[in-house]
């Protein structure tokens, strides 16, 4: 056998070439899926110019075919934080990678909700610096932090005076609260002993203060919110009489969020979704003059001010005599208005105002 092997490599060798190169120039891989034959391995080569062609070819679709593979698997695919590692981006912006593993700098997808208000340069309260600096990146603005704290409000004699109303962030930030002590009176199954579920908490409350009609208004609402301490005071640059309409407001608005059948009540059902931690509250805007507006934008009727929230407007109903007179009447009209619509409406706000006076004076003679 050795015999016929040499005596076929000396004819491949008299004729000048071999379908094997010598093992010296034979490219190494440490792929162990690609194998390259010795030379006791190599069979009798033809002596014809096609097969020798034939040879060469395949012997270059093995090399290549093994370093294709050995480059396979020699890649990994990279993380996020890799990729990332010495990308700086700028504040409201973070590092995200693109489909072709690339770093790019985006907008903040979503900030963490610790609360530490600040005021905008804009003039607009921001839960945290990060939705300060989140929002500049959205709308493309630069606002900076002007001082910590809720934005104070500028009041001149002629200035037009704002409506107490509850935001999204108000809304939010009580129903967080909300939840937080919900949560905290869960109590597991012990060995002997059944505990208490979310569900069945929610149970509970919604029973202690249902007046019997399986539904919970916006008073009963209340009540219930008002048991937990930490959920009062909404806003701690607000007094007490002011918190407590503003307690009033955002429940109404955590009623809107999971009232179905828009009846101003919640079924235990509603009630259940409204307070569901997985459950994200939508983003409403408010519409005037097919314009969407974003929550706490502002707009001026006459001598009133209309401010979005919660996808409404609230508007004060002040009387239009020059003494800019603070009524604390307000009401939220209907999403979709005209400018001559919103008009029309604080005139019948103040309307209402002057009856409410009337009624009062009449009220005062009395006594």
């Amino acid at each position: 056998v050795h015999g016929g092997r040499k005596a076929s490599q000396k004819a491949a060798g008299a004729s000048g070439w071999s379908c094997w190169p010598r093992r010296a120039s034979i490219p190494r891989t440490r792929d162990p899926r690609i194998h390259f034959p010795d030379e006791d391995e190599v069979p009798a080569s033809p002596s014809s110019g096609t097969s020798k062609m034939l040879c060469n070819h395949l012997f270059i679709f093995v090399v290549v075919t093994g370093i294709a593979l050995g480059l396979q698997t020699s890649e990994e695919p990279v993380s996020k934080s890799k990729i990332c590692a010495n990308v700086f981006c700028g504040a409201g912006r973070e590092c995200a990678v693109t489909e072709k593993s690339e770093p790019t700098c985006l907008c903040i997808e979503k900030c963490k909700t610790h609360k530490r208000p600040v005021c905008g340069s804009n003039g607009k309260t921001y839960l945290n610096h990060c939705e300060l600096h989140r929002d500049a990146c959205l709308t493309g603005s630069k606002i900076q932090v002007d001082y910590d704290g809720h934005c104070k409000e500028k009041k001149s004699e002629d200035s037009a005076v704002s409506p107490v109303v509850c935001y999204q962030t108000d809304r939010d930030e009580l129903r967080r609260r909300v939840i937080q002590w919900l949560e905290t009176e869960i109590i597991p199954d012990g060995w002997f002993s059944k505990g208490s579920n979310y569900t069945e908490i929610l149970e509970k409350y919604f029973k202690s203060f249902d007046d019997g009609d399986s539904r919970l208004d916006s008073n009963e609402f209340l009540k219930f919110v008002e048991q937990n301490e930490s959920a009062v005071n909404i806003s701690t640059y607000m007094n007490q009489e002011t918190n407590k309409l503003l307690r009033g407001l955002c429940v109404d608005a955590l009623i809107e969020l999971s009232d179905e059948n828009a009846d101003w009540k919640l079924s235990f059902n509603e009630f259940l979704k409204c307070l569901n931690p997985t459950f994200n509250p939508p983003e409403k805007k408010c519409a005037l003059e097919d314009e969407s507006y974003e929550d706490g934008a502002e707009t001026q009727v006459n001598c009133n001010r209309c401010v979005c929230a919660c996808g409404n407007w609230v508007c004060t109903a002040m009387t239009c005599d020059g003494k800019n007179q603070k009524v604390p009447f307000q009401e939220q009209p209907e999403e979709k208005l005209t400018e001559e619509e919103l008009a029309r409406y604080v005139q019948e706000l103040q309307k209402h105002q002057e009856t409410s006076e009337k009624i009062k004076q009449m009220t005062t003679k009395e006594m």
